[in-house]
This record gives C-alpha cells, structure tokens and sequence, in this order.
C-alpha cells in the first residue's frame, strides 16, 4: 500500500499536468524554483559531551569583553615600548612567548586561559617568568583561580614592568609568582568581586565559605593568616565598579618582593 506521503505526491503531479493541459501553448515554459533549507539538530544530551569547543568559548568571553560592565578603569595606558618590545615566538590566548625564558601577558583572563597556559608551558618547557603588561583582570573568575595555582605550580616568576598596570584578578595572578618584582610605578588596581547576580563580597555572611576560598588561596600566595585576611578586606573595601590603586610599596606590605 502506498503511503500517504506518496498518494500527496501523486495527487500533486496530477494536478499540475491537468493545468499544463488546459493551458496557452506560449505558457506551458514552467520554471521551478526550489529552496533547500539545512539545520542542525541537537540532541537533549548535547550538554553532557565532555568537552568545550575553544573557538566557542573564546567567542563568547570576547562577546562579555564588549560589555561596559566588564571594562575595568585604569589611570594610563602601559608604556608604548612595553607594546613592541621584543618580538613574539608564539601566542597563547592573552600570552606571547618572547623568548625561551620569558612571557608576555596582556589582556584578559577567559575560560580558555588555563588550558592555553598549559599549552604554553608544555610548547615552551624553559619558561621562567611571566611580564604583566596591561591585564584588566578576568572574565571568568573560577579560571583565574585555577591559573593563579597553575602559575604558582609552575614556579615562575611574576613581575610588572615599568609602566605596567594589573587589575582586579590579575592582581592574584601576579601574587602567585615562586619570586615577584614589580617596578616603582607599577599599577596594582583592586575592588571588590562580584557572582553572576551582581552581588558582591559584602553582600555575603561574614561565615559564609566563599570568603574562605579567597583566603585561602592568599594562604597558599605565602600570606600569613591576618595579611590574608586584611588584603582580602581591603579589595573588598572598594565596590565591583569602582577601582582602588595601589603601588609597589602597598603591595610590598602583603607578600615579599624580589
């Protein structure tokens, strides 16, 4: 038996040639356009796969990157030499290789960042230290921890040039370091955290563990238990939107310097 599909069809070709039939010879040129329409399907499990498409990922923290909210504010831009001075092997996310010693880093941190760190190091096993030229901070706050004890883990050495300025999450990126230095003018730039719903740091119990996650990870920095708490006060002291500089010198008061 056909199916009803095939009995449409059937119905349809017959129609069409009865109007050809009955149809001006000059009108019986029939021209046919056809539209082919393709999509994607995705399955419910989709979610569930495993893994992260990076082209994904990166498009969608460049997306956040354009929103005001993320932009953090700054007092100079960093050095034009900074910018050109010496030339790149290789990039990894906001990283350049400038040579088998030493990394560039410019820009913000991603969901991407750790992964592309540890392509780094694994490409570049020699590396000894990471220059924090202009990095705003992070758009992805879990990932930055995660690269902080990477970085940390790795044993390199942080250091903010002449001219170069750190903000917000990068500023524990560079509190990682095994050994850190960091110019006169350097720019350290620090405020208070903020979730997803816009709440911040404050907005939360005193003994609720977010907190203890951030001092713990100043801990492991090599900060002693009332510095960590007292650094951790102190960014938290100034809200999300807003920025507090500090120097060298205020830096130096928290962690060692080399």
């Amino acid at each position: 038996m056909a199916s009803p599909s095939v009995f449409l069809r059937t119905l349809v070709v017959a129609a069409l040639a009865a109007v050809l039939a009955f149809a001006p010879a000059q009108a019986q040129r029939v021209t046919v356009v056809t539209t082919t329409v393709t999509w994607t399907h995705a399955d419910a499990g989709d979610d569930d796969l495993g893994y992260i498409e990076e082209d994904a990922a990166l498009l969608d923290d460049e997306a956040l990157a354009e929103e005001e909210a993320f932009a953090a504010t700054r007092r100079y831009a960093p050095a034009a030499t900074l910018a050109t001075l010496g030339q790149a092997k290789a990039s990894f996310g906001p990283f350049s290789v400038i040579d088998a010693a030493t990394a560039r880093m410019a820009g913000d941190v991603t969901s991407a960042t750790p992964r592309q760190f540890a392509a780094m190091l694994a490409a570049f096993p020699g590396l000894r230290r990471i220059e924090m030229i202009d990095c705003p901070g992070s758009l992805d706050e879990d990932a930055n921890l995660a690269l902080a004890r990477a970085i940390r883990r790795a044993g390199l050495e942080t250091v903010v040039p002449a001219g170069g300025s750190i903000r917000s999450g990068a500023v524990e990126l560079w509190l990682a370091g095994a050994r850190r230095r960091a110019a006169p003018d350097a720019e350290f730039g620090v405020h208070s955290w903020a979730d997803e719903y816009g709440r911040e740091a404050n907005d939360y119990p005193a003994n609720d563990p977010v907190h203890a996650d951030y001092i713990a990870l100043y801990r492991e920095m090599g900060m002693d238990a009332a510095k960590a708490r007292e650094f951790y006060a102190l960014t938290n002291a100034t809200p999300f939107d807003e920025v507090r500089y500090l120097t060298r010198d205020d830096m130096a008061r928290f962690v060692a310097l080399n």
